[in-house]
């Protein structure tokens, strides 16, 4: 599983480099209202393409007709009553015949949300903007704790650390950007070095929160960066970038605010598509 999250993080974080680029350039609301509309009318498309299009318009249909039986004979009970149970059911159809294009989409969804979360969930750090650096060595790494160094370059200052945590398997700093731009913060663990990527802009710029362990379920929270071998002894590096604000494009609002878009988008071209959900 892991092996196969790897690849399709690969995958997504190459195509999400082209398709989600012009967010840097673009307001936050601007650029959050376009990615969801976008990502609405795509999943449209494949609900159409993986969906049995004529058994959901039967189905409708049948629904409509015992909706206007229900109206027609409101005092007759046996009728109403019986309309009613087809209504149930064909309503519980419907449900079953939506569940095969929600499995086809759910691994998309979760990879295309995994790549927006790079932008919208977190914000670079600014110059001069203090951060705490998280180290989690694994539980077999006994020594690692003593042995664990940070190696600063030009574009960071080092203000606090390292604070050793040895019951935990964790070690802090606390780390000052000097300079604009994607960096590279390198942790050394003996003769073995490791680093976690920093980025540090005054806009927008895709933030890996964390660089993970080799858990499928962490790589698909954090994609952008490779997870770490089990036999590491490092097993996270995490940095406290700060949360986004914004109702549209800040931090955990926007995936409330991309999933209105999306749905409002996918009802809005439905007619012209010509699907039936």
């Amino acid at each position: 599983m892991t092996n196969a999250v790897a690849w399709l993080n690969d995958l997504a974080n190459a195509l999400g480099g082209i398709c989600l680029g012009p967010i840097a350039w673009l307001p936050g609301w601007l650029s959050a209202t376009l990615v969801g509309a976008v990502t609405g009318v795509l999943m449209l498309i494949a609900f159409k393409y993986t969906s049995h299009q004529s058994a959901i318009k039967t189905t409708r249909d049948h629904i409509k007709a015992n909706l206007i039986a229900l109206s027609l004979f409101k005092d007759d009970v046996r009728v109403g009553l019986r309309a009613q149970g087809r209504i149930l059911a064909n309503a519980g159809k419907l449900l079953l015949l939506s569940l095969v294009p929600m499995l086809v989409m759910t691994i998309p969804m979760v990879l295309v949300l995994g790549q927006l979360a790079l932008w919208y969930q977190a914000r670079p750090l600014r110059v001069g903007e203090e951060a705490v650096m998280t180290v989690q060595l694994a539980p077999t790494a006994e020594h690692a704790v003593a042995n664990i160094s940070l190696q600063a370059d030009e574009a960071i200052d080092l203000s606090i650390g390292p604070v050793r945590v040895p019951a935990k398997q964790m070690v802090c700093w606390n780390i000052t950007p000097k300079q604009q731009g994607l960096h590279e913060v390198s942790v050394n663990v003996g003769d073995q070095q490791f680093t976690k990527q920093l980025a540090v802009s005054d806009g927008f710029m895709a933030t890996s929160l964390k660089r993970p362990a080799r858990q499928w379920t962490e790589m698909l929270l954090h994609p952008l960066e490779p997870a770490f071998v089990a036999d590491s002894p490092v097993q996270s590096i995490e940095i406290s970038f700060p949360d986004r604000e914004s109702w549209t494009a800040g931090t955990d609002y926007w995936i409330i605010y991309w999933f209105a878009v999306s749905m409002i988008a996918a009802f809005a071209v439905k007619p012209f598509f010509n699907v039936n959900i």
